[in-house]
């Protein structure tokens, strides 16, 4: 392989795996702390692609879907390389928190710098480090702390080649999502870099469904880059529904709620979601839709306050087809893709 691939000063040759820890910072107690990057480069040159989880130190999903893309062993024809980064914000992991030491959100901090707070020299680093030796990238995410995600992709649906690799990713529903100021994906665009954002499940827990989703996922677009061997399907995969929106539904007041909805559920203008309510039962309001939409994200906790955000609403110009492409799509990710070891 003529290309070459350097990391932290460390060469990796052709057809070969290494592991590389990347200093970050130091703890109080003088012990370094270090960003782990596995890279598997195939014998032969080819894209090059970052698989990142934990940017948010609380979101863990990622790190299991990591584990197992690794041990796939349709890596052992890799065409290209893959590297693997299961712990960005490794102080967040430590701490079961979303944010770094300083309060700050990683993915607010993109590109980074070289010398400014904790939150930025861990961005610039990762930026410097890892997406500047690729080609693509896919980010792994969760919802927030008590919220769960349905399986989807966020990504820029307006680049071609963004937008063709996020159908191959398998999931029904895709969400055309604006680059946030200091995000990643914004700071990968920047680069000419399509990305991907996969959000699945609920922070500082892990989601089967949504774990098996996710390997699978970036196995196809690994195929879908040339990087692996492509497999033989019964079927073609779905054709995804792009959403070019999304809101909260938020709570009427403050109370505890009862759910009535599963993610993925169709609702239609003024469906009832749920009902808010005092302990005793004797003020009772429901929660509704304002219009027509798609669950793809909600909240798991039954304390809420008024404005909470309860539901996460995409809406699609076929709304109940979408549904039922969800509830399709849930009921056949039962077993795990071919030549994925699981749980073992």
């Amino acid at each position: 392989m003529r290309d070459p691939f350097v990391i932290n000063g460390q060469r990796i040759k052709a057809g070969t795996r290494a592991t590389i820890d990347l200093p970050i910072a130091q703890l109080h107690t003088h012990n370094p702390v270090n960003m782990p990057v596995q890279v598997v480069r195939g014998s032969r040159d080819g894209p090059r692609i970052f698989v990142s989880a934990a940017v948010h130190g609380d979101e863990l999903n990622g790190v299991e879907i990591i584990r197992r893309l690794l041990r796939h062993r349709a890596l052992q024809r890799l065409k290209g390389t893959l590297v693997a980064v299961p712990i960005v914000n490794i102080h967040g992991v430590l701490n079961h928190s979303r944010y770094l030491p300083d309060r700050r959100d990683l993915n607010r901090a993109f590109p980074g710098s070289e010398r400014g707070s904790l939150t930025a020299r861990l961005a610039y680093r990762f930026m410097t480090e890892v997406v500047a030796n690729c080609t693509h990238g896919v980010d792994l995410h969760t919802g927030a702390i008590h919220r769960a995600n349905l399986p989807q992709i966020r990504a820029n649906l307006d680049d071609p080649e963004t937008a063709r690799l996020a159908k191959l990713f398998g999931v029904p529903v895709l969400l055309n999502s604006a680059l946030r100021d200091g995000s990643l994906r914004q700071a990968a665009s920047e680069r000419g870099m399509p990305m991907l954002l996969y959000e699945a499940g609920e922070a500082l827990r892990f989601d089967e469904f949504g774990i098996r989703v996710g390997v699978r996922g970036v196995l196809n677009v690994m195929r879908g880059l040339g990087m692996l061997r492509p497999t033989r399907r019964k079927h073609p995969l779905p054709e995804p529904y792009s959403a070019r929106s999304s809101s909260w539904v938020r709570a009427p007041q403050s109370g505890f709620l009862r759910t009535t909805v599963q993610l993925g559920a169709y609702a239609q203008r003024g469906g009832r979601l749920g009902v808010v309510s005092d302990p005793f039962g004797e003020q009772e309001v429901p929660v509704t839709v304002p219009a027509p939409g798609i669950v793809i994200g909600r909240t798991n906790l039954p304390l809420v306050n008024e404005g909470d955000g309860l539901f996460h609403m995409a809406r699609f110009e076929a709304a109940d087809e979408v549904a039922s492409e969800v509830e399709a799509f849930q009921a056949g990710q039962g077993g795990p893709p071919p030549g994925d070891p699981g749980l073992g």
